[in-house]
Parts: C-alpha cells; structure tokens; sequence
C-alpha cells in the first residue's frame, strides 16, 4: 500500500500536470477507482514528417504494480489539435490500453503535416489527460532552417530534483534527446530523496520504479514540453550489464529474466513504436530518425549486443565476483573481432550513415565514445595507463572502424551526443591512423540532470587527454544544440543547486562548428 507520503506525491503531480480530469458517471461500476488515471503524464516520441507516437498509461494506484487496473483491456481515445485549446481537432482514434503491458498507449499517429507544432491529449473513463505540445519532422526532402534540441542522461531520483527538466520545458526545443538512464535499479539509500520500492527485479517492481520518476512533476513538464528520442543505458537493467552479464557475473539465465522484465517495463513507459516492443529478453531499440536534409540521427544499443569484458580474470565469471571495470591495456581489449555494438548493429549502422543525405549526421549514444585512458589513484601523476571497459574504452575497434567508415565514405559532419560519465565534456574524435590529422568527429557529453561523479581526477584525466577541448564532473545539468546548414552550436547548461527543484542555471561552456570543416571551436 501506498504511503501518504506517497499519495501526497501522486496528488501533487497530477496537480501540477493539470490533469486530474473528469470523472466518469459509473466508474466504480467500470471496474477501478474513480481516482485520476492519467497520473504519469503523457509523452510523445520519434517524430515523422507526418506523425508520431502518443504514449500515456493508465495508473490510478501508480506505486502498485498492476496500478491500480482491472485485468482487462480499457478503450482510450487520443486527440491531435493545431491549437492548445483544441478548437481544432484535426485528428483523432482509439487505442485499447491492454493489462499485459501495463494499460500503457503507443498511438502511431499518421497523416498530420510537416514540421509544424501540434497538441494532444487522451481520454478514458471520462477524464481527460493534460494536453501537452508535439511537432512532426519535416519532410525527408525538405530544406530546413534550423533545428534546436535539447540531450541529458543520467536523472537518478535520490540524487536530485528535477530543475534541468523545467529548464528544458522552458526552451520548448523540437526535439529532446535521452541518452540512457531514465530510471536507476539499486535499492533505496539516502540522500535528496528516496526510491519509492525495493531493488527491482521482476516486472511489477521496475513498474512502480517507473511510476516513481514519471509522478515528478518536473519530469512530466519535459515530455509534455516536445517529443523525445529515447534510447536507454544499463541502469534500466541492472548496473554495468554487458549482453547477458550483470556487473556481479551472476547466472547468465537468471539475468536474461531480469533483463527481459526491465525491457518489458522500459517499453511500457516510453513513447516507442509497436516494432520496439519487446520478446522476451529481446528488443530492438537501434533507429533513424530524419529531420529533412538538415540532421540525421542514427540512436544505438551498446548494451544489448556487446561481446564479453576484456581484461578480465577468468576466475571473476566461474566464482560469479564482481567483474573489474578498470584496467591496465590487454591484447584481448584490441582484438578487431570484439564489438561494443555486436557485428549486426555495426552493419547496419554502416549502411544507414551511408544511406543519409544531411548535412549533419549525429549518433545518439550512451557512453563515453573518445579515447580516454583514465589516471590511476594510486600514481596521478603518471601517464594515463587505467582503461574504463565498460565504455568504448573497452571496445577501441569499433570505435576505429566507425572513424574509418567516417572519413573514408566521407560522411557529412559526423557528431556524437552521449552520456553516462556524470560530466560535461567535448572532445574531437582523432582520426585512428593519422596523428596530426583534422579530426573525423566531434563527440559532446552533456552533463547528468541529477546524478553525480565521483571520480575526483575526472578534470585532470582530460586535460592530459589529446582531442579534449572540456571537462566538467562537479555541475550537474544538459546540453542544448542549434543546428543550421552551415553550423553547430552546442551550449553545456549547469545547474546552480541540483537539489532545488527551482534551481537556477547558467551556461558552462559553448562550442561551434561549421559545416565541412571538422572539429569545434570554443565559442
């Protein structure tokens, strides 16, 4: 049951939200409560030139795991207006909210026109959700004038409030990006503020871990604010997992169950397409998403695919120990064969940058890509000698072949927006076989909404880092981008308190880079 600290939270956000709706004459009768069902929000994700996906879940009792449903489908009916008071109606349809996933909504919206702002909204039972702005792309052919965009990772609930959300609403840009760890899976501890259920391992206990983020008031706001890309990270699973391999090296076979009840329960709370939906310990979440001829984003899976962690002690995995994440260089990290992506997703992410026509090219990822060898605690004054293998740093071939691919197709403008590492930083990506070269890329990480670094050598690592331009592990916030056809500007926004849901901001750093010459500029 719930506790009132509990209700009070689910109250205040459905109040804030402005959604706690109309109640139907006869909802006892209907088979559930007639409390607001409409209590995560809405969101809408993966725009197309004439449409999108409108997502909602059905949750009166959001902190229990069926939320609070009867065991049976529940019709709901989605709106798509040109104005925010829905004077307009210019599309509409129904969607059957299934007790199998949740009594979540994915509408695949079709049939709307290009690049311009719209409003929807849901109805069920009688209530009416909030109405919240979207927008569709442009056409794929369409010469666009500019395209703004916001990206973060990394909001862990106990380590803060949400003020980066409100800021981000506040620019309405036309396109959020979330680069991975939407939720965190460790068991409550102390600090801002606390989980709302034990450690999750099943799919009721990553539902109420779902619930107890999307209740913040903050976070609803940026989902109701623009559509959202999203791709995950490991903490929608378990921490630092690499295929069928959680950080512990536990039973492969028991992990894949765990992993398939978070990937059931990450799909039932995001604004995804039906061909995302998961089977089993299976999902596809690797994309393209087209913004005209101006940007292309290709969004990744470095998790899900991976082949097994170098370095590594082979007594770690027979005894189920803890793997170790960081270590000295090993010919077994270098072998071309490995994959952070798996062959597959290489292949076709190959075949997709091949296929773009943008003037930008951006890859959406989760975790550090740049060379980055880290100092070790024991000698920081030492060359950099320690490589991080949960990220790209343990898994160098494919960061090689993806630069070669780069340069030698000649892709136009290749960036790359990632998270994970609870910092800010910028680096250009180097080409692998040419010291001195122009660099291939350049690679923005755009800071933690909430969660914190704790590596205090973080700032000295990347100054000794060739192809570093900045580095900032002690502010937390997001990043914004404005693309045009001939420039980039990139802008690290960081929070004043983390912990103050008004917390003020202001910006850290800006970077600039001009089409068809590689590298960035600070501004």
């Amino acid at each position: 049951m719930a506790s009132e600290y509990d209700r009070r939270s689910l109250l205040r956000a459905g109040a804030t939200a402005g959604s706690a709706g109309l109640l139907l004459l006869g909802a006892r009768a209907a088979g559930f409560s007639g409390e607001p069902l409409f209590t995560l929000g809405v969101a809408s994700g993966d725009p197309l030139p004439d449409g999108m996906v409108l997502w909602t879940r059905l949750a009166p009792k959001p902190l229990e795991g069926d939320g609070g449903m009867p065991a049976r489908p529940v019709p709901v009916r989605w709106e798509v207006a040109d104005d925010p008071a829905f004077r307009r109606v210019v599309a509409h349809g129904s969607e059957s909210a299934e007790p199998r996933w949740a009594h979540s909504v994915h509408a695949e919206v079709r049939g709307l026109r290009p690049d311009r702002d719209y409003w929807y909204r849901f109805i069920a039972n009688g209530q009416t959700s909030p109405a919240a702005r979207t927008r569709t792309a442009p056409a794929f052919d369409q010469q666009v004038d500019k395209l703004r965009i916001c990206f973060g990772s990394c909001q862990k609930y106990e380590a803060g409030n949400y003020a980066a959300h409100r800021l981000i609403a506040a620019e309405t840009p036309d396109l959020i990006l979330f680069l991975g760890d939407y939720i965190y899976e460790n068991a409550p501890g102390r600090d801002v503020r606390t989980h709302l259920n034990p450690e999750p391992f099943d799919v009721p206990g990553y539902r109420v871990r779902y619930a107890t983020y999307k209740l913040d008031p903050l976070l609803q706001a940026a989902h109701h604010a623009a559509p959202w890309a999203m791709i995950w990270d490991d903490h929608e699973v378990a921490n630092d997992y690499a295929d069928a391999l959680d950080e512990r090296n536990s039973d492969p076979a028991t992990f894949l169950r765990r992993r398939a009840a978070a990937y059931q329960a990450y799909w039932e709370h995001m604004p995804l397409r039906r061909a995302n939906r998961p089977d089993g310990a299976a999902m596809r979440l690797y994309r393209t998403l087209k913004w005209g001829r101006l940007a292309e984003f290709q969004l990744v899976d470095d998790r899900q695919y991976r082949s097994g962690r170098p370095c590594q002690p082979p007594e770690l995995l027979a005894e189920h120990r803890d793997y170790l994440p960081k270590l000295p260089d090993c010919p077994e990290r270098r072998d071309p064969a490995r994959s952070i992506l798996g062959m597959p997703q290489e292949r076709w992410l190959r075949g997709a940058f091949e296929a773009s026509r943008a003037t930008w090219n951006l890859l959406a990822q989760q975790t550090l890509m740049a060379d980055c060898p880290r100092l070790d605690p024991a000698r920081p004054d030492a060359t950099p000698s320690l490589y991080t293998l949960d990220n790209w740093g343990g898994y160098p071939a494919t960061r090689e072949r993806i630069l070669r691919h780069w340069r030698d197709a000649k892709i136009a403008n290749p960036l790359v927006l990632s998270g994970d590492i609870h910092a800010f930083a910028a680096a250009d990506l180097l080409d692998p076989d040419k010291p001195g070269a122009p660099p291939v890329a350049s690679e923005f990480v755009g800071g933690a909404i909430t969660s914190k670094n704790h590596d205090p050598l973080f700032k000295r690592t990347v100054a000794r880092t060739p192809g570093f331009h900045y580095g900032e592990h002690q502010v937390r916030g997001y990043a914004s981008a404005t693309l045009t056809p001939k420039a980039c500007a990139v802008r690290f926004v960081g929070l004043d308190d983390p912990a103050d849901p008004q917390s003020g901001a202001r910006p850290l750093a800006d970077f600039a880079l001009a089409a068809g010459r590689p590298g960035m500029t600070p501004a």
